[in-house]
């Protein structure tokens, strides 16, 4: 029952003990003792429905905060259910995340190495073979400087590295025709002689053979040896007649 109800039920209750004093001497005892017993009856039943109201909206109370605890309580669970599923997600996310830059980063270590090999192939096939033919070009030229100038056996020794740090290269033949006549200039006729034959004999079809040849029979004639030095200019004529040292040949023949 609300508060203003009950304030007023008891106001009117005040005001008829009032008057029911003030009308005690106009009535009778009895009649007094009837409306006395009949008021508290009354106040007895207000109190026992005010009683019976609030128990009643106690109860609500009741059952409502049990039904909002409940309520909240399913709430909290709920929540602590997304946050366990979020919390999963968060760290099925970072884990991928993670997963994802360690891809990328092996990805491109490995991109980086790869184009390490193929920069390191590129030079080994274009960069490093032009250098290399450069080097070797420098190295004869080097050598051939070193004749050229009078320093015989400087030039020797330079021709015979180069030999054996470039065995393959197309200039050897051309060393060894130079290493022979470095031994000429210096009168070492046999030597000149076995440098050049190996020229001859090693590669006959190179260009400097012919004059390989032509050489040997200088050597020869230094030495002495007429009759070899003449069969070789023989053997040059017949074996490169379009040579210029064939032509040479022919000249020196004539000359004997």
């Amino acid at each position: 029952m609300p508060a203003f109800r009950l304030q007023r039920l008891l106001a009117v209750l005040f005001f008829a003990l009032v008057a029911s004093r003030a009308q005690a001497g106009l009535f009778d005892d009895e009649e007094a003792r009837k409306q006395i017993s009949q008021l508290r009856a009354e106040v007895a039943a207000s109190q026992a429905a005010i009683q019976k109201s609030l128990d009643e909206r106690i109860a609500q109370l009741d059952v409502a905060a049990k039904d909002r605890a409940v309520d909240f309580a399913q709430l909290v669970d709920a929540l602590r259910q997304d946050m366990t599923r979020l919390r999963g997600q968060i760290e099925v996310l970072v884990h991928r995340s993670e997963t994802t830059d360690r891809r990328q980063k092996e990805l491109y270590a490995d991109l980086d190495q790869r184009l390490r090999k193929l920069e390191q192939q590129f030079e080994a096939k274009i960069i490093t073979p032009e250098r290399e033919a450069q080097k070797e070009k420098d190295a004869y030229e080097a050598a051939l400087n070193q004749f050229k100038v009078g320093n015989y056996q400087a030039s020797v020794a330079a021709f015979q590295t180069f030999v054996v740090n470039y065995p393959n290269s197309l200039l050897v033949p051309a060393a060894q025709y130079w290493i022979g006549n470095a031994y000429y200039a210096t009168k070492d006729y046999r030597l000149a002689i076995a440098t050049q034959q190996k020229v001859v004999e090693a590669w006959p079809d190179n260009v400097k053979a012919p004059d390989a040849m032509l050489n040997i029979a200088s050597a020869q004639a230094e030495l002495g040896e007429q009759k070899p030095a003449r069969e070789t200019l023989l053997a040059l004529i017949q074996k490169y007649p379009q040579s210029p040292a064939a032509a040479e040949a022919k000249q020196r023949l004539k000359k004997r």
